[in-house]
Parts: C-alpha cells; structure tokens; sequence
C-alpha cells in the first residue's frame, strides 16, 4: 500500500494514498467541522459533494482552501485546519447558509438534534451579516408518513445519495439552478405522487428538519383525551432496544419493562406486544411457504411484513406481485385482531377501539393509511408513533424514563416468544419461519434453534437449512439496493432460493427511519442487534407456534391457520404501481 507523509497543524503523519484530509485530521485528533460530509462506507457509499464548505482546510502552496472531506492527501502535503483563514471562511459560509434557512428553531422538529444549529453553536454565530430575500417553497405535507421542507434543505445532498445509491429509489435529486437549486422530486412533484417508499432513509440522514416524518402525536393525545375511547398501543421489537438512546442510555439497552411502565402512565388503556403479532405472522407465513413447496406453488415466496419493501416492489417490479407472502405485516395483524377478537371480548364495539402502534418504521404511517388493510373502512391502526416521536412524548409528560420500575405486557395480546422478537433485525423474520416451518415439514421437535448461517450484518446473504429430506435455500438482503439485485436475479431466472427475506432499511428494523438517529454508526446497528438475540436467548419459548395465547386465539376464533378467516383478518393483496 502506498503512503503519504504529510504534516497536519505541524504534527507529522503518514497514510495511504486515497485517504481524505477530514480521516487523516481524526487519526490524530483533530477536529474538522462538517456539515454534507457523511460516512456511509458500511453501505458502500460515502456522500462527497462537499457543497457546504464548512470543512475547508488551507494547503501550503494551494492559493485557495479546499475541502477536506473531499480531497484526498499527497506526499508532502502540508496542512492547517485552524488557521484564521480557514477559521473565517468556515464562519461566512455558514452565516450564508443560515441567512437562507427559517428562523423557527424553537417549535421545529429537529430543535436541539439539528446539525445546522450544533453547527452555529460550535462556530459561535450570534450575528447573520447577509440578509435579503429567502426559498418560499411550499412544503410537502401531501403524504402520511414523511414532510418536506425544502426551506430547511441545505443542499447536503446526503438523502440523494441514500435515495439514490444505498436504496435506488431514485426519488430525490437535486433540481433547478442558482438561488432555487434544492433537492425535491421530479418536476416539483409531491411525495405522495412519486414511488417513494416511505422507508425514511431520507429522514435519517437529514442533517436538518428539510425532511422528517408527520407528527402523530398531538392525534395521539386527542384521541387518549376522549373518555369513550378504549386505545390501546402496542410495541415493535426494535423499539426496544433503541429508546433508551434517547435518555442517556446505551445502545442496545433493553427497555422493554420500562415501556410498558410509561405507557401506562401515558394513559393507553391497554399495552400489547407487536412480537404477539409476529408470532402469529409466522403461523400464517410459515404454513402458507409449507404450503407453496408440498403443492407447487410459485416460488422464491418473499417475506412481506416490511411496508417499505411491499411499495418497492409494487412501484418497482410490479412483474413478480405474485411473489411476496400474502401475510400482512405484524403492526396491522394486531390490529385487525384487536378491533375484531380483543373488541368482542372486553365488549366494546370496534370503531371505539383505537390501536397506536410504535414503531422504528416511518413506513409503517403510510401503511396503516392502506385501505386494503383494513375491514369495512374502519382502520385496523389509527396513529403511528415513531421510535423517536414516543420519545418525545415521556419527555412531554415529564416522566423520567430511566428511572421507571419494569413492568408486563398484557396478556391477551401481549405474550410472545424469542421468534417474534428476532423481527427486529434482518434475517430474523425467516430464522423464524424455518423454526415453525421445520417442525410443520418433519412433524419432530427442532433442538438447535440457533441458525447462525442466517445472523449478520451483510447487505445480501444466502444460506442452506437442511429440513427433513428438503434442503430449504434462502436468500436474505437489508436495504433496498440490495433487494434490487435479488429481484433482478429472479427476474433473470438466476436466483434459486426457496424464501427470501428482505428488509428495507440496513440492518433491518433496528436501523428503520424512525428511530433515534445513529448518524451512520454502525456500532449502534451492532448494539442494537445483539440486544435483539439476547432477548431471543432469554425467552423460555422461542418458537412461534408455542406461543399459548396465539393459538388460543386460533381455536376460539381463527380457525386454522391459512384458513378462511385467517385469510379474511390476516391476508392482503398487492396493487401494481408506477415508477415515478
């Protein structure tokens, strides 16, 4: 490998050819501000534009500054990144950037987790010397799940490159020229008009609020407000292992008892458990890819409890909607069970059953918006909350969360076992599956439960599960650009998988939209997953189908799975969409 003397604030230093001023500054312990730069290696990609300029650095013999996320070291290379030079125009371009940005940073969305206003707080801004005309762009509320400001976008570009080379949806883009240059749609149009998949990529790299999810919480608390309402709320597996991030807590903490806690203090009348769902998910999933392999039916089945997998592959490869599972995904299962089996139960007619789903998915907003989804037009879930926006609300009801003794689930809906919580990370939904689907193919108990082969954090992975005399191939890939390359596999006839799981954010779950922003981290990802197989281990059952209270729910009112009426609460449909 080749290196590079160089000299950094007149500290000797020698790396490889290739390596940016910004990586070779952190060996050595030096700060360098940014603002567009983010690492994004572990995707594959790094976002380089270098158009805000608050990184520049002074080389000697170079007559202007230059980048130091973008240009690359050279033998010989002298540096200063705290020269006054440097200092001062880091300062002007800021104060350039915040003289066309809305000063409204108290009722914003990103109030106090804003890079731009970190930015300002680091460089000491306290005057804006350029003033003049500002953006007037309308702002894109048309879609349920994600809001965008281009008043607040800084021409970062991060969400292009997400959008367009880690999830290829190729939405976003920079457009027009001059003072109305930003980043939007195709010919101006609105997010809910485009193929975007609501996936909330976007949003997490926003280093602004240009971009961020709707926010359900003032519905949440109306509708907690109305004393003829029964609401009840329920709690995905990633959320779990995320939240404490926003109180100080580590990565990967487990605050599963303390959620519980909260949202009973919060006023829901019931708590559920989304890994409830997933368990039944699994009996649905499970028993229809049994089905499809002993009676020919069209293979590779694709798992389908991702919301912003189901509209990529719609808007997409609307060719292969006879692929996917035509399982709903969990959040809409439990509602559909909640305002059918749950509401004849406690005797509270269905439309005054309200279910509030938390979630690590932006995409899940939209979902729940899905007519399809629902029965006789009452929706089976009212109001999403982000892993974030419940946050947000312990902080708004001064509840210290760290502080709150732990506490149980309900139990009607609220039992699960170790496979519903490994949801929450890519590759858990089909280790899942195969743990059912094994002892449903062999009819014998499945001792090793553990499948290895099927864990990780790479972008696409193939494994082979021995089940009986069937040697069961499966294909598993996280983010959407890696589902890309699957489906055209299959289109090209050159995938020979038997299931494939695919989830649309990296990492699965744990890394959806909506949970506390990670900045790139990918120890947070790590924490976080490992979290998720812990609470796997620890689960007494850690197969689906000996979840007790799923199959009671099977015999008093279900039926069997992959039934008619599992078909009727349970199993949805896919619409062809076009890519826009």
């Amino acid at each position: 490998m080749k290196m590079a003397k160089i000299k950094i604030n007149n500290i000797d230093l020698e790396v490889p050819y290739g390596t940016t001023i910004l990586d070779a500054a952190k060996l050595v312990g030096i700060h360098i501000p940014t603002l567009c730069h983010l690492d994004l290696c572990d995707f594959g990609v790094v976002n380089k534009v270098a158009s805000c300029r608050v990184c520049v650095v002074e080389v000697e013999k170079r007559n202007t500054l230059v980048p130091s996320c973008a240009e690359m070291v050279y033998d010989g290379m002298v540096i200063k990144t705290d020269s006054l030079k440097a200092i001062s125009a880091r300062r002007t371009n800021l104060e350039l950037l915040l003289s066309n940005h809305p000063f409204e940073c108290l009722t914003c969305m990103k109030n106090l987790d804003c890079e731009l206003q970190s930015l300002a707080q680091e460089l000491n801004i306290r005057e804006i010397h350029a003033t003049g005309k500002k953006m007037d762009h309308p702002i894109d509320t048309s879609s349920s799940a994600i809001v965008k400001d281009p008043n607040k976008c800084v021409m970062c570009r991060r969400c292009e490159t997400m959008c367009n080379d880690v999830q290829t949806v190729g939405v976003l883009s920079g457009i027009d020229r001059g003072f109305n240059a930003v980043v939007g749609t195709a010919f101006h149009l609105e997010i809910i008009d485009t193929s975007c998949t609501y996936c909330g990529q976007c949003v997490a790299v926003c280093p602004t609020a240009a971009l961020t999810e709707r926010n359900d919480l003032p519905n949440v608390w109306r509708i907690l407000s109305r004393e003829r309402n029964h609401v009840v709320v329920q709690v995905a597996p990633a959320v779990r292992v995320a939240i404490g991030e926003m109180f100080g807590m580590e990565p990967g903490t487990i605050s599963t008892g303390k959620i519980v806690t909260a949202l009973r203090r919060l006023g829901f009348d019931a708590v559920f458990d989304t890994n409830f769902a997933a368990d039944l998910t699994i009996m649905e999933e499970a028993t229809e890819l049994v089905h499809r392999i002993q009676h020919g039916g069209r293979l590779p089945m694709l798992t389908s409890c991702c919301p912003a997998w189901v509209k990529f592959f719609e808007h997409q490869f609307p060719d292969l909607l006879d692929i996917p599972s035509t399982c709903k995904s969990p959040q809409t299962m439990l509602g559909a069970i909640a305002k059918t089996y749950y509401a004849e139960k406690i005797k509270v007619p269905s439309h005054r059953v309200k279910v509030v789903s938390i979630m690590p998915c932006i995409a899940k907003k939209a979902e729940s918006s899905r007519t399809e989804l629902s029965k006789e037009e009452i929706l089976n879930v009212d109001y999403v909350l982000s892993t974030r926006e419940f946050g947000n609300m312990i902080k708004e009801a001064g509840i210290e969360f760290d502080k709150l003794p732990d506490s149980e689930f309900d139990s009607i809906l609220g039992e699960s076992t170790g496979a519903g919580a490994i949801f929450g990370t890519t590759g858990g939904v089909i280790e899942a599956a195969v743990r059912t689907a094994s002892e449903m193919i062999t009819g014998e108990t499945l001792e090793k439960i553990d499948f290895e082969s099927l864990r990780g954090l790479e972008g696409i992975r193939e494994a082979e599960v021995q089940i009986g005399d069937l040697n069961l191939k499966i294909g598993i890939a996280h983010g959407l650009g890696n589902a890309r390359k699957l489906l055209e596999a299959i289109q090209r006839g050159e995938a020979n998988y038997h299931a494939i799981e695919i989830m649309a954010c990296p990492g699965g779950c744990i890394g959806g939209g909506g949970q506390p922003y990670h900045h790139g981290d990918q120890n947070v990802i790590k924490k976080r997953q490992e979290a998720i197989y812990k609470i796997d281990r620890n689960m007494p059952r850690r197969k689906s189908h000996e979840n007790k209270m799923v199959l009671k729910l099977y015999e008093d009112y279900l039926g069997e799975p992959y039934g008619k009426i599992a078909h009727e609460l349970l199993h949805t449909c896919y619409t062809p969409g076009e890519k826009i």
